[in-house]
């Protein structure tokens, strides 16, 4: 469980950093506002808003997020964001049921859309610069 609350709060601290530093990705947050969470079946969890150009997080759940990503257990959300192919983990995760995904699957793409920030090479990143 400890675990998979580190990742959550890291998650933001990432996405913090990532907008701060990549100049794409912070034009690709610019005007957006978003609340979402991020939880496991029996209720814990984060949940995450975006106003601003900002993104910050707190623990515990929200009333109305526009979506939710809701984990069967810690371990396995832990376990399905942390892996390397990030797109397979979620397919499965889903096709299993260790994952369901509730609200508006607009926001959820472009929520996959900002985590591809995060990936080295797959978009200008605060880990990886532009070369440009």
């Amino acid at each position: 469980m400890l675990k998979f609350k580190f990742l959550l709060w890291a998650l933001t601290k990432l996405l913090q950093r990532t907008i701060k530093k990549s100049p794409d990705c912070a034009k690709y947050v610019k005007g957006k506002e978003l609340v979402f969470q991020i939880q496991t079946h029996d209720g814990v969890g984060r949940y995450f808003t975006l106003k601003n150009g900002k993104i910050k997080s707190s623990a515990g759940l929200t009333e109305k997020p526009k979506f939710t990503l809701s984990f069967r257990d810690a371990a396995k959300g832990f376990a399905i964001l942390s892996a390397k192919d990030s797109k397979d983990a979620f397919l499965t995760g889903l096709r299993k049921e260790d994952l369901v995904i509730r609200g508006d699957f607009v926001e959820v793409m472009w929520f996959q859309g900002l985590t591809e920030y995060l990936q080295p090479g797959k978009k200008t990143s605060a880990f990886y610069p532009s070369t440009r």
